[in-house]
């Protein structure tokens, strides 16, 4: 029976989190202090007691997420045994340093320098996403096709389960997908409040800033494979670790066929490390009789 662990990614910050981790052991601690001086400010005061606005910003939720997953991946011990990892966006640079391919440090300063260039993606074009519900996978393509080719940008961003799609793009094409995601048969065709539309071509300006980060960041052979959002295909080859890792951030997520080829892989039981239980429901929704716990 293979376990995989699986990491979230942005929106299942809450205020509070880690806080327990934090006063429960003085080398998990010490892991959160450390995480304040690489970012150069004390992250865990907006953890433990900040608002739900200070966690809404993507330069704090992005180390957030991460530093919560790491931390608590650290705090299984022995017990953190993975036949196979994935990460849900963000999650996936969790996932690398769980698994050995990044250190916490390098992990750390990678997730920042990604979420204060798509923070500048984000300021320099207005875009938006927007989650669409009930509606076959290849109809919301053809509709971002159809609104692409007319000249504003619309793309699938996070394949997240069947019948759940996110999508990504300009503010005025993202508005007229969700009138059509309707007429065409969607149950809900809603906008995210979020801050630009990830995992499309606005992060390109982010994309070549990450790129130049992770060329000069040491990357390891994982102690198991890692199923990379771009395919969702398992990979141990740090060399293709890094191009997926860069490819991400202007790619779709491919969270449903991620998971259902871990399951074809062997994987009998999903643990989630992070916040949250996000990725447990997904996880049930693609694999109905799947097992899956919080860590």
């Amino acid at each position: 029976m293979k376990t995989a662990y699986v990491f979230p990614g942005q929106g299942s910050q809450f205020v509070g989190m880690g806080k327990e981790l934090y006063e429960s052991d003085a080398s998990l601690k010490a892991m959160f202090e450390k995480a304040n001086e690489i970012l150069g400010f004390r992250i865990t005061d907006l953890m433990f007691a900040g608002t739900d606005e200070d966690l809404k910003q993507t330069r704090v939720t992005q180390p957030s997420i991460f530093l919560h997953s790491v931390v608590l991946a650290k705090s299984l011990g022995d017990s953190f045994r993975p036949d196979m990892v994935a990460g849900h966006s963000l999650g996936e640079f969790s996932s690398l340093v769980a698994a050995g391919a990044l250190s916490f440090e390098d992990g750390l300063r990678l997730v920042k320098a990604r979420a204060f260039a798509m923070q500048k993606a984000c300021e320099i074009v207005p875009s938006t996403m927007a989650a669409v519900l009930n509606l076959d996978d290849a109809i919301v393509e053809k509709i971002c096709s159809e609104i692409t080719a007319g000249g504003e940008i619309v793309v699938p961003a996070n394949y997240n389960c069947p019948g759940q799609l996110v999508i990504s793009g300009s503010v005025n094409g993202i508005n007229d997908a969700c009138e059509k995601m309707k007429a065409a048969g969607a149950k809900r065709a809603l906008v995210l409040q979020v801050g630009g539309a990830f995992h499309s071509p606005f992060m390109e300006p982010a994309r070549e800033e990450l790129a130049s980060a992770i060329a000069s960041t040491h990357f390891n052979t994982p102690v198991c494979p890692v199923y990379q959002n771009v395919h969702a295909m398992p990979v141990s080859d740090p060399v293709l670790i890094r191009e997926n890792l860069i490819a991400q951030l202007t790619a779709p997520v491919r969270w449903t066929q991620t998971i259902q080829n871990m399951v074809s892989d062997g994987a009998a039981r999903f643990i989630e490390v992070g916040p949250g239980k996000v990725l447990q429901g997904l996880v049930k929704k693609i694999s109905k009789d799947m097992e899956a716990v919080s860590a």
